[in-house]
């Protein structure tokens, strides 16, 4: 049972332009002050890998935080939006050709300057993450961390039973190899299907590649998730921040 000495311990590193642990918490949205100091107080807190105490002072641009071990970002300056990218929307925020783009629909919504997180295709639509937060951008599109990405496709029917076993074995492609990590068939409408699929690549345009490979050419593209982020109910041309929670688990999913 932690000891009751609330009082700053001696040893705890001050930065410069810090502010106090609870209420850098606090405006994080963890709770009030006062709930934060407990957290602090049942060492529920660590800040750059060792256990927070009361009177610590951080700076909320460069300390890396965690609350019963999930990464908090308390730089206010960062923001994590979610989208709904519509279909003939080109992923870029300012197009020389004159096609849709996406700063018709952050426009003023967003103050700071944000950045798309991977691409989907004018053709495809679906979640798109944008933040202006370069370091876990950079993870979140690396291979080497494989961040799970789910996609509903509209493709040519019927399909067969085996189809799922060939998809999770494996399928060569003209730039190597790709296998998914899951795949059902949602539904059957005539000579078309609604099939969803789960894979870790990230090379271009590889849903329709992959499908168009194994005789179903898709003509509607979904992506519904990306890691832990979920499009849910959000509609078309729409955008959200994401809640802390979210925050964390994108952090999560990336190691950090």
């Amino acid at each position: 049972m932690p000891r009751d000495d609330r009082s700053p311990k001696p040893d705890a590193p001050v930065y410069e332009g810090a502010e106090r642990l609870q209420k850098v918490l606090a405006a994080a949205g963890v709770g009030s002050r006062r709930a934060c100091e407990d957290l602090i107080f049942r060492r529920r807190v660590t800040v750059d890998g060792r256990v927070a105490h009361l009177g610590d002072k951080v700076d909320p641009a460069t300390a890396v935080i965690h609350v019963d071990g999930e990464r908090l970002q308390a730089d206010n300056r960062l923001v994590y939006v979610a989208m709904n990218k519509p279909r003939g929307v080109v992923t870029t925020m300012s197009d020389n050709k004159g096609r849709n783009e996406l700063a018709e629909f952050i426009g003023n919504r967003v103050e700071q300057r944000v950045y798309h997180v991977g691409r989907l295709d004018a053709d495809s639509e679906g979640l798109l993450l944008l933040t202006n937060d370069g370091t876990l951008t950079h993870k979140l599109m690396h291979p080497s961390y494989q961040v799970l990405k789910t996609y509903l496709a509209e493709v040519a029917g019927p399909i067969p039973r085996h189809l799922g076993k060939r998809l999770l074995a494996g399928v060569e492609l003209e730039d190597g190899p790709v296998k998914v990590d899951s795949f059902k068939v949602v539904d059957t409408l005539g000579k078309t299907a609604q099939v969803e699929l789960s894979l870790h690549e990230g090379r271009k345009h590889i849903v329709r590649r992959l499908l168009a490979e194994v005789g179903h050419p898709v003509s509607r593209l979904v992506r519904t998730s990306i890691g832990p982020i979920k499009l849910g109910d959000l509609r078309t041309g729409r955008i959200r921040r994401l809640t802390n929670a979210e925050v964390a688990a994108l952090f999560k999913v990336v190691g950090d």
